[in-house]
């Protein structure tokens, strides 16, 4: 399996890379075509059945790379961020039921029986179960009296948290159900056959670039210990210059934003006693909406600090082009919300600034880590439980000490519970902070590093940060140029 994931990930920053190059040089919308044959040259194949899909694999990711649909099948274009490359698709198992060595091919056949569809026949050791006939009813499994018939989930529709994801009775293709998808990116690396994938801005980012446009790098603040305990804030400055941005902005400062913005309001709902939840976890917020409609009412009115700090930026600089950078695949979609002014305008995940780095022969370098815009809160953010410890400090430097409990969902399935328990009422918490990912944002489904692996890194970066409160912190921004609410 990590084999096989190292090898999707080299195709897939292979494609990045490429598309960022001819981006830079001016010459993508006229050599895109050219890319497949580029990458897969000769009659070879190097992963696949023929050079041919390999070919109409890499043509649907490079669709991707430009923020379109990797299937330009005439259809309508699918809103979603999230999409399945149906030609890698296509490798995938047909049917997850299988036939085990426990099958004793009894006389009573109640798995034969027991199929409507005439997808078991009996082989000289054991049942067979026919893939294309097979419309995977169950019915073989549960009538089995020796449980000798397996149910191999797909490893996509596994990962899903809210049964977003189906198959295509007649393509065996994985399809996402728009209405129901949160856009968490799970799927993305649990397919073996690298079939999911996300829309990139690459292209546009790359165009406002070298069109001399004020366009400004917002790091999230789960970059710290990504790249190494000497890669600092200052590093990725220093690099973000050298691809053509403008500035970088930590957005770790974006977020002692939102934790005194919904310390205020945490407050409020207190006295009042509503119960609210954390609004700067996307999947999170898509979840509510989604599936639990009735509590949409409790979402935080307060942005996310990507939008916060993307408020404050143009806010001095009108004409600015602001782009997040950062683990998260939901921020994809949180920027397609027109009805949050102010937002980021395009949003970038690890793996795709690296292939713009790579483009322009760009490399992290250590610096000092001495230029601190963000408290420790703000930058611990991206932590399960540093949404919580944010406010709550924020609510003890403004002298609002309510005796808030708060329940600190980690990952999908807790956010569920949670959430369920608000909805019939039984939720003992006054307040929920939701992470959609296990560990927070930096277990994000787009880290650069596993967060066990940077956890140390992390630790001695932020070690380093001097001790200023969030509310001493944001007195040297003008707070007052801008709101911190989604109206």
């Amino acid at each position: 399996m990590l084999t096989n994931d190292a090898t999707i990930l080299k195709i897939k920053h292979e494609v990045l890379y490429e598309v960022a190059k001819l981006a830079y040089s001016g010459e993508f919308d006229d050599k895109k075509e050219d890319l497949p044959y580029k990458m897969i040259p000769g009659l070879k194949p190097k992963f696949r059945c023929c050079v041919y899909k390999e070919r109409e694999i890499v043509r649907q990711r490079v669709r991707l790379a430009e923020g379109l649909c990797p299937n330009d099948n005439g259809q309508q274009e699918s809103d979603n961020v999230i999409q399945v490359i149906e030609s890698a698709c296509a490798d995938c198992p047909l049917s997850h039921y299988i036939v085990t060595d426990n099958c004793r091919k009894c006389m009573a056949r109640a798995c034969q029986q027991s199929c409507k569809f005439g997808a078991i026949s009996m082989g000289r050791d054991r049942a067979y179960i026919d893939p294309d006939k097979c419309k995977e009813c169950g019915m073989c499994a549960r009538n089995c009296p020796y449980n000798a018939i397996a149910d191999l989930i797909r490893p996509c529709k596994k990962a899903c948290p809210v049964g977003a994801i189906t198959m295509d009775e007649e393509t065996g293709i994985c399809l996402i159900d728009d209405s129901k998808c949160i856009r968490c990116g799970k799927c993305i690396h649990r397919c073996p056959f690298g079939a999911i994938g996300s829309k990139t801005a690459i292209v546009d980012v790359i165009k406002s670039i070298i069109s001399g446009k004020q366009v400004f790098a917002m790091f999230a603040p789960a970059m710290e210990g990504q790249f190494g305990a000497d890669i600092t804030m200052a590093s990725i400055r220093t690099a973000c210059k050298k691809l053509g941005f403008t500035d970088m902005y930590e957005v770790g400062l974006g977020a002692d934003m939102t934790a005194a913005s919904e310390a205020a309001e945490w407050a409020e709902a207190y006295d009042e006693g509503r119960k609210k939840t954390t609004s700067c976890c996307p999947a999170f917020v898509n979840m509510i909406k989604k599936c639990y409609p009735e509590l949409i009412e409790c979402i935080s009115d307060t942005v996310s600090p990507m939008c916060g700090i993307s408020r404050m930026i143009k806010k001095k600089y009108p004409d600015a082009i602001t782009v997040f950078v950062g683990p998260c695949i939901a921020k994809k979609d949180e920027i397609k919300d027109k009805s949050i002014e102010g937002n980021a305008d395009y949003v970038l995940t690890y793996s795709e600034i690296r292939a713009i780095m790579k483009a322009k022969d760009v490399e992290l370098e250590a610096c000092p880590n001495d230029n601190q815009t963000a408290s420790t809160f703000g930058k611990r953010f991206a932590n399960s439980g540093g949404v919580t410890a944010a406010v709550l400090e924020s609510l003890k430097e403004s002298d609002n000490c309510i005796d808030a409990k708060v329940c600190r969902a980690n990952g999908s399935q807790e956010c569920k519970k949670a959430l369920l328990l608000m909805k019939v009422g039984r939720l003992p918490e006054d307040f929920i902070e939701g992470m959609a990912c296990d560990g927070g944002c930096v277990g994000g489904p787009s880290s650069f590093n596993d967060q066990m692996a940077s956890k140390k890194n992390r630790d001695a970066l932020i070690s380093q940060a001097d001790d200023r409160g969030i509310l001493d912190n944001l007195k040297n921004y003008d707070m007052d140029k801008f709101s911190m609410h989604r109206d």
